[in-house]
Parts: C-alpha cells; sequence; structure tokens
C-alpha cells in the first residue's frame, strides 16, 4: 500500500513550487513587456496554480 504523505508538507510543497513558478512567468511576463508585477498578481496566480495542480491530482 502507498503512503500519500503528510498533507502539511504537501500542502508546503505546492505553495512553494507554485510561487516560485508564478514568480518566474510573471518576471518573464513584465521582461517582455506583456504586464507588470505586483504583489497582488503574484499571489492571485499562485492561488489558482495551487488549485489547478490540487484538482489535477485529485
Amino acid at each position: 500500500m502507498q503512503s500519500q504523505g503528510d498533507p502539511r508538507v504537501l500542502f508546503v510543497m505546492n505553495l512553494v513550487l507554485s510561487l516560485v513558478f508564478a514568480s518566474v512567468v510573471l518576471y518573464g511576463l513584465e521582461f517582455v513587456g506583456f504586464l507588470t508585477f505586483t504583489w497582488q498578481r503574484l499571489a492571485g496566480v499562485t492561488a489558482a496554480l495551487m488549485v489547478l495542480t490540487f484538482l489535477i491530482i485529485r
């Protein structure tokens, strides 16, 4: 039987990885002049990625 792992660890890993990916994407989009980086936008994209990841793995 395979262990599912500690949900707190999975949540933190999802948060950190989503935050890093969102910041790279937003910095890249700002670099090419598509949009500006804001902390609110970073929080929103991170939350959206976390929800999307949760839905995909369930």
